[in-house]
Protein backbone atom coordinates (compact mmCIF):
# COMPACT_ATOMS: atom_id res chain seq x y z
CA UNK A 1 0.00 0.00 0.00
CA UNK A 2 0.91 3.75 -0.89
CA UNK A 3 0.55 6.48 0.74
CA UNK A 4 0.02 9.86 -0.82
CA UNK A 5 2.51 12.80 -1.37
CA UNK A 6 1.34 15.69 1.19
CA UNK A 7 2.47 19.29 0.68
CA UNK A 8 4.97 19.80 3.51
CA UNK A 9 6.35 23.34 2.84
CA UNK A 10 5.37 26.16 0.36
CA UNK A 11 6.70 29.56 -1.36
CA UNK A 12 5.48 31.62 -3.63
CA UNK A 13 7.72 34.04 -6.36
CA UNK A 14 6.51 37.18 -8.09
CA UNK A 15 9.40 38.11 -10.80
CA UNK A 16 12.32 36.53 -8.35
CA UNK A 17 10.96 37.58 -5.20
CA UNK A 18 9.79 34.82 -2.49
CA UNK A 19 7.49 35.79 0.02
CA UNK A 20 8.40 32.95 2.68
CA UNK A 21 6.54 33.39 5.60
CA UNK A 22 3.72 36.22 4.69
CA UNK A 23 1.88 33.75 1.63
CA UNK A 24 -0.68 31.10 3.74
CA UNK A 25 -2.11 30.03 0.50
CA UNK A 26 -1.86 29.09 -2.95
CA UNK A 27 -5.16 28.01 -5.02
CA UNK A 28 -3.39 26.61 -7.82
CA UNK A 29 -4.88 27.11 -11.58
CA UNK A 30 -7.55 23.96 -12.62
CA UNK A 31 -6.89 23.42 -15.92
CA UNK A 32 -9.65 21.98 -17.92
CA UNK A 33 -10.61 21.43 -21.66
CA UNK A 34 -13.11 23.23 -22.58
CA UNK A 35 -15.68 21.00 -24.65
CA UNK A 36 -19.30 21.01 -26.77
CA UNK A 37 -21.38 18.53 -26.90
CA UNK A 38 -22.35 16.90 -30.44
CA UNK A 39 -24.22 14.57 -31.75
CA UNK A 40 -25.54 14.28 -35.74
CA UNK A 41 -27.14 11.47 -36.76
CA UNK A 42 -25.79 7.83 -36.58
CA UNK A 43 -24.39 8.82 -33.31
CA UNK A 44 -26.05 6.50 -30.31
CA UNK A 45 -25.39 9.84 -27.96
CA UNK A 46 -23.33 12.97 -27.58
CA UNK A 47 -19.43 13.21 -27.70
CA UNK A 48 -17.76 16.05 -25.97
CA UNK A 49 -15.80 18.08 -28.68
CA UNK A 50 -12.56 19.23 -27.82
CA UNK A 51 -12.76 23.25 -28.21
CA UNK A 52 -9.26 24.31 -26.35
CA UNK A 53 -8.63 25.35 -23.07
CA UNK A 54 -10.54 26.71 -20.26
CA UNK A 55 -9.64 30.09 -18.48
CA UNK A 56 -6.52 29.70 -16.41
CA UNK A 57 -6.61 31.70 -13.14
CA UNK A 58 -4.47 31.67 -9.79
CA UNK A 59 -5.51 32.35 -6.32
CA UNK A 60 -2.75 33.82 -3.64
CA UNK A 61 -3.55 34.28 0.16
CA UNK A 62 -0.79 36.35 2.06
CA UNK A 63 -1.54 36.85 6.24
CA UNK A 64 -1.64 40.67 6.30
CA UNK A 65 -1.47 43.99 3.84
CA UNK A 66 1.27 43.36 1.01
CA UNK A 67 1.31 47.13 -0.21
CA UNK A 68 4.36 46.38 -2.38
CA UNK A 69 1.96 43.81 -3.84
CA UNK A 70 -0.37 47.05 -5.10
CA UNK A 71 1.59 48.30 -7.67
CA UNK A 72 1.03 45.40 -9.65
CA UNK A 73 -2.99 45.10 -10.18
CA UNK A 74 -4.41 45.70 -13.58
CA UNK A 75 -0.76 45.29 -15.05
CA UNK A 76 -1.05 46.76 -18.58
CA UNK A 77 0.51 43.83 -19.77
CA UNK A 78 -1.70 40.72 -20.28
CA UNK A 79 1.38 38.38 -19.04
CA UNK A 80 2.84 41.78 -16.74
CA UNK A 81 3.33 39.29 -13.40
CA UNK A 82 5.52 36.12 -12.78
CA UNK A 83 4.57 33.34 -10.06
CA UNK A 84 6.41 30.61 -9.38
CA UNK A 85 4.92 28.50 -6.47
CA UNK A 86 7.33 26.13 -4.83
CA UNK A 87 6.44 23.32 -3.21
CA UNK A 88 8.35 20.28 -1.41
CA UNK A 89 5.85 17.27 -1.32
CA UNK A 90 6.47 14.29 1.12
CA UNK A 91 5.12 10.23 1.09
CA UNK A 92 4.83 9.52 3.94
CA UNK A 93 5.60 5.37 3.41
CA UNK A 94 8.75 5.95 1.74
CA UNK A 95 9.81 9.65 3.11
CA UNK A 96 10.64 10.63 -0.54
CA UNK A 97 10.37 14.07 -1.11
CA UNK A 98 9.11 15.46 -4.53
CA UNK A 99 10.00 19.04 -5.36
CA UNK A 100 7.13 20.56 -7.41
CA UNK A 101 6.92 23.85 -9.23
CA UNK A 102 4.30 25.67 -11.17
CA UNK A 103 5.39 29.07 -12.99
CA UNK A 104 2.68 31.28 -14.47
CA UNK A 105 2.53 34.45 -16.31
CA UNK A 106 -0.45 36.71 -16.37
CA UNK A 107 -2.38 39.76 -14.61
CA UNK A 108 -3.97 40.49 -11.11
CA UNK A 109 -7.85 40.92 -11.50
CA UNK A 110 -8.57 41.12 -8.27
CA UNK A 111 -7.92 41.96 -4.79
CA UNK A 112 -9.71 41.19 -1.81
CA UNK A 113 -8.64 42.66 1.24
CA UNK A 114 -10.97 40.82 3.68
CA UNK A 115 -12.30 41.74 6.95
CA UNK A 116 -10.69 44.15 9.21
CA UNK A 117 -10.68 43.80 13.04
CA UNK A 118 -8.50 45.38 15.19
CA UNK A 119 -6.59 42.79 17.14
CA UNK A 120 -7.59 39.53 14.62
CA UNK A 121 -5.87 38.29 11.90
CA UNK A 122 -5.96 39.79 8.51
CA UNK A 123 -5.19 38.39 5.31
CA UNK A 124 -5.20 39.89 1.65
CA UNK A 125 -6.52 37.42 -2.02
CA UNK A 126 -4.50 38.14 -5.00
CA UNK A 127 -6.76 36.32 -7.88
CA UNK A 128 -4.56 36.02 -11.26
CA UNK A 129 -6.12 35.91 -14.92
CA UNK A 130 -3.21 33.38 -16.70
CA UNK A 131 -1.62 33.74 -20.02
CA UNK A 132 1.00 30.77 -19.24
CA UNK A 133 1.20 27.60 -17.45
CA UNK A 134 3.97 25.31 -16.41
CA UNK A 135 3.85 22.04 -14.47
CA UNK A 136 7.63 20.53 -13.51
CA UNK A 137 7.84 17.97 -10.73
CA UNK A 138 10.88 16.94 -9.83
CA UNK A 139 13.03 18.90 -12.84
CA UNK A 140 10.97 16.97 -15.58
CA UNK A 141 8.33 19.50 -17.43
CA UNK A 142 4.77 17.41 -17.20
CA UNK A 143 2.69 19.99 -18.78
CA UNK A 144 3.04 23.70 -20.52
CA UNK A 145 0.32 25.46 -22.16
CA UNK A 146 1.16 29.52 -23.60
CA UNK A 147 -2.86 30.58 -24.26
CA UNK A 148 -1.01 33.23 -26.27
CA UNK A 149 1.29 31.42 -28.56
CA UNK A 150 -0.57 28.16 -29.30
CA UNK A 151 1.99 25.92 -26.92
CA UNK A 152 0.13 22.79 -25.51
CA UNK A 153 2.98 20.33 -24.59
CA UNK A 154 1.91 17.32 -22.17
CA UNK A 155 4.88 15.00 -21.36
CA UNK A 156 7.46 15.85 -24.03
CA UNK A 157 4.37 15.78 -26.56
CA UNK A 158 3.52 19.11 -28.42
CA UNK A 159 -0.19 18.52 -29.34
CA UNK A 160 -0.72 21.51 -31.32
CA UNK A 161 2.60 21.48 -33.84
CA UNK A 162 1.01 19.81 -36.63
CA UNK A 163 -1.96 22.85 -36.23
CA UNK A 164 1.11 25.83 -36.00
CA UNK A 165 3.12 23.58 -38.89
CA UNK A 166 -0.78 23.71 -40.82
CA UNK A 167 -1.28 27.65 -40.02
CA UNK A 168 2.54 28.32 -41.71
CA UNK A 169 3.79 29.47 -38.00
Amino acid sequence: MALPRKLKLMNLFQDGVGYKGEVTEVNLPKLAIKTEDYRAGGMLGDVAIDLGIEKLEMEVKFGGLMVEMKEFFGSPNIDGVALRYAGSYQREDTGEVEAVEVVTRGRYTEIDGGSSKAGDDTEETYKAALTYYKLIVNGKDLIEIDLINDLYVVNGKDRLAEHRKALGL
